[in-house]
């Protein structure tokens, strides 16, 4: 396993846009997707005057100074129909580039609950442009309930290699309370990134009786085999890392993150929803703070 990592924070680097009605507060759950030259698509989702949740971008540049260039004025995926897993918000997980123009964007799909707080379900969009729209492969989510996962699936991260498609999503366990979910993170494969396959396979479960949740995992080549930066929380979140030589048998060891929060300011309660991305031989973190990204997005810049 390698060595800690060690980071230079570098503070906020995108922040809501309040005079987006998609974007009045939050930039939650930063999405980096490369488009080339040290630009960089990071998508994330920002909140309307209602609460609800939205997907947009900013254009970001690594190549030197880090600097954003630009919004999207308006979403790429809004809320879906009354009804639907999705109505009451959307939240970017991961983007697969498959050539040609076509992306896949894996996302969270937020519904209220009664007996519960709330539900959330995993969907996918496609884009035929390269990003620049998405269109919902399904009004249903690609990761429902199951007999092996009978509560909140969601949070697909998922990884099209050599090996195939793999997906690392965040599954529930059960819930302490009517506000409390446990959830931890568990692996499903496909054969065309549409039909997924889960059996239960959990892959980082929880370290210890006091941790409620292990949230939004981001899975990348390590070598041979793969790493993860993902995000776990007893009382608040902060960030786990994880190895694995085949992406199923995996070694957590949280020190290793190298990021945790600051002695004041916007990341000084938690850290969370990690995301990294390897530009020109730099690795760049974004990464929400406290309130779940209420302040926005930061940057990191390993050391």
């Amino acid at each position: 396993m390698t060595s800690s990592y060690r980071w230079k924070k570098r503070g906020l680097f995108i922040e809501p846009q309040r005079a987006l009605t998609w974007c009045r507060t939050h930039a939650m759950l930063p999405t980096p997707h490369v488009i080339g030259g040290g630009f960089y698509r990071v998508l994330f989702s920002g909140r309307d005057d209602t609460n609800r949740s939205h997907i947009g971008f900013a254009i970001v540049d690594l190549s030197g100074e880090p600097r954003v260039v630009d919004f999207s004025t308006e979403p790429l995926l809004a809320p879906g129909d009354l009804g639907c897993f999705d109505d009451n918000g959307v939240t970017p997980a991961s983007v697969v580039d498959l050539g040609n123009g076509r992306q896949h964007l894996y996302y969270l799909g937020w519904n209220p609950g009664s007996t519960v707080r709330m539900h959330l379900f995993g969907g996918l969009a496609i884009s035929t442009d390269g990003g620049l729209t998405f269109e919902r492969y399904s009004r249903a989510p690609i990761i429902e309930r199951s007999r092996t996962d009978p509560f909140l699936n969601t949070a697909p991260d998922v990884i099209h290699d050599a090996r195939g498609w793999h997906m690392y999503y965040v599954c529930g366990v059960g819930w302490k309370h009517k506000d409390l979910p446990q959830y931890h993170i568990r692996r499903a494969t496909s054969t065309d990134g549409l039909t997924w396959q889960r059996d239960g396979h959990v892959c980082i479960d929880f370290a210890s009786p006091e941790e409620n949740a292990l949230a939004r995992p981001w899975v990348m080549p390590h070598g041979t085999g793969y790493c993860m930066w993902f995000a776990h929380k007893g009382e608040a979140y902060r960030l786990g890392y994880a190895e694995s030589p085949d992406g199923l048998v995996w070694t957590r060891d949280d020190v290793r993150a190298g990021l945790t929060v600051s002695e004041t300011g916007w990341d000084s309660e938690m850290v969370e929803y990690a995301a990294v991305v390897v530009d020109n031989g730099r690795r760049f973190m974004f990464y929400n703070g406290n309130g779940y990204g209420v302040d926005g997005i930061g940057l990191a810049v390993e050391d």
